[in-house]
C-alpha cells in the first residue's frame, strides 16, 4: 500500500472453484497473490486494499458463517473471523459486495487490478466503476486510471522474507526425503505410478497436502519427454528413471529433479551423460551469487554441456561453431532455471529495462540443466539413444552467496548407487 500511494485502491478476487465432474470439485487452492496478501484460503472472497482509509485500509469480503453448509463442506471464518484471525480492518458478507464496494471505489483516482486473470470478475468490476460514472452529475468521482497490481506485487513476492525461507527450506527437505524414498524402493518391474505413490506418501506424511505441480516419473524413453506426467509405464531393468517432483507446504513450492537407474547401477553411457549434466549443474550453482546476471548460470551450463557433448562425440565441429549455431539445443532445449516461490514457476521479471536482472539476496531460483537424447535420434550411435537426464535443485540467494535448499537429495553417482544398494 505504501507503493500504491494514497488515492488508490487494489481489488483482488479469490481463485474460483472448478468442477471436476458433475457436482464434485477439484481440491481448492487459493490464488497465490490473494493468499500472499491475506493468508485467507477460502473461495468466494475479495480483498480491497485502500491506503489512507480512516476506517481501516484492509477490507475483506467473504462468505458468512452457515451452520448447515459448514456441516457439509467445512468451517468458514465469516466476517467476524476475517477481522479476528486475519487482521482485516473491516469484513463484509460477499453477498453484500455490490452494495458496498462502489462506496470504496468512489473518489479513488487509481485502481490496481490483475486484469485478465479472471475475465468475469473484470466485467463485474467495470460494472461497479460504470455505475459511479453514471452518477457523475451527482458529484461522484470514478477512477480515471487502471494499473496492473502485478507490477508491484510480483516484485515483492520475488524477495522472500525470513519466514518464507523457513517454509521453503522445510518444503525442500520433505521433498528431498521423498526422492530418497523413491530411490530406496525402485526396482525393475515396478510401475512409474508406484514411485509416484511413494512420493505422495512422503509429502502427505510430512504436512504437504499436495504436490506443487504434476509429478513427472519418466523411465526409459519417457525421460526424454520434458513434461511427461502419464506415469503409467513399467520400469525396465537397465532404464533410467527421471523424477521431477516437489511438495507444496503452506502454499510454497519445492521443485527437485533426480535421475537414477532403476536397477541401482548406471551403465557406462548413462554415467557419462549423467556426470556431464552434474558437472554443468554444480558449476552453475557455484556461479549463483548477488550481483551476477540471471542468465549467468545458463551460460555456464551451455558452455560445459557443449564441450562435453563434443567430447562424447554427440556433437560435431568446433566448440565455437556449436555455440554460435546453438547445436546443443538438439539435446538441451530449455532454460537452466526459473524463480521459485508460491508458484513453482514463480512471478518476477527476468529482465529489467531489457537487460537480464541481477541476482539479489532473498530470491529463490532453480538450477536444472538436462540432456535428452531422443530414442529416434539418428545423428548418434544407438547406445546413446533414449537417455534422458535432468538434475534440479532449489537455490536461495544469500548476502554472501547461496544456499542449496534441496541439498539433502543425493545426486552423485556414488551416493545414489550406495543408497540404492543399501
Amino acid at each position: 500500500m505504501n507503493m500504491m500511494g494514497t488515492g488508490s485502491i487494489a481489488i483482488l478476487p479469490a481463485a474460483p472453484q472448478y468442477h471436476r465432474n458433475r457436482d464434485t470439485e477439484y481440491r481448492y487452492r487459493q490464488d497465490s497473490d490473494f493468499f500472499y496478501l491475506s493468508g485467507f484460503a477460502e473461495p468466494e472472497s475479495v480483498i480491497c486494499l485502500i491506503p489512507g482509509r480512516p476506517q481501516g485500509e484492509f477490507v475483506l469480503f467473504c462468505r458468512e458463517r452457515d451452520r448447515e453448509m459448514e456441516i457439509w463442506n467445512g468451517y468458514r471464518a465469516g466476517p467476524e473471523g476475517a477481522v479476528k484471525d486475519f487482521g482485516a480492518s473491516d469484513a463484509f458478507p460477499i453477498t453484500d459486495i455490490d452494495e458496498i464496494i462502489s462506496g470504496l471505489i468512489e473518489g479513488r483516482s487509481r485502481v490496481f487490478v490483475s486484469m485478465g486473470a479472471q475475465p468475469l470478475f473484470d466485467q463485474r468490476m467495470m460494472g461497479w466503476v460504470n455505475g459511479i460514472r453514471a452518477k457523475s452529475r451527482a458529484g461522484l468521482h470514478a477512477p480515471g486510471e487502471f494499473l496492473m497490481l502485478d507490477h508491484l506485487l510480483h516484485d515483492l513476492r520475488l524477495f522472500k522474507s525470513t519466514e518464507e525461507v523457513r517454509i521453503m527450506r522445510r518444503a525442500a527437505a520433505i521433498s528431498a526425503r521423498a526422492h530418497i524414498r523413491a530411490m530406496q524402493v525402485a526396482k525393475p518391474g515396478m510401475m512409474e505410478y508406484e514411485l509416484e505413490a511413494e512420493l505422495m506418501h512422503e509429502f502427505l506424511k510430512n504436512g504437504c497436502p499436495a504436490p506443487a505441480y504434476n509429478s513427472i516419473v519418466g523411465s526409459g524413453d519417457n525421460a526424454c519427454i520434458l513434461h511427461y506426467v502419464e506415469n503409467n509405464k513399467a520400469m525396465r531393468d537397465g532404464d533410467l528413471v527421471l523424477i521431477d517432483a516437489g511438495g507444496e507446504l503452506d502454499h510454497y513450492a519445492s521443485d527437485i529433479t533426480r535421475t537414477f537407474p532403476v536397477n541401482g547401477r548406471y551403465s557406462p553411457e548413462q554415467k557419462a551423460v549423467y556426470e556431464l549434466v552434474l558437472a554443468s549443474q554444480l558449476a552453475a550453482i557455484d556461479s549463483v551469487k548477488p550481483g551476477v546476471s540471471w542468465n549467468k548460470p545458463h551460460e555456464v551450463v551451455v558452455d560445459i554441456l557443449t564441450e562435453g557433448l563434443l567430447d562424447l562425440g554427440l556433437l560435431k565441429g568446433s566448440k565455437a561453431e556449436c555455440l554460435e549455431k546453438a547445436s546443443y539445443r538438439q539435446f538441451f532445449m530449455h532454460r537452466t532455471g526459473h524463480w521459485l516461490g508460491m508458484d513453482v514457476h514463480d512471478v518476477g521479471d527476468y529482465k529489467v529495462d531489457d537487460q537480464w536482472r541481477e541476482l539479489e539476496p532473498g530470491m529463490v531460483m532453480t538450477v536444472e540443466p538436462g540432456l535428452y537424447i531422443a530414442p529416434d535420434c539418428k545423428t548418434v550411435e544407438a547406445k546413446w539413444r533414449g537417455i534422458g537426464v535432468r538434475i534440479e535443485d532449489d537455490v536461495l540467494l544469500t548476502k554472501t552467496g547461496h544456499e542449496v535448499l534441496s541439498q539433502a537429495a543425493p545426486k552423485t553417482v556414488a551416493d545414489i548407487e550406495a543408497l540404492m544398494r543399501g
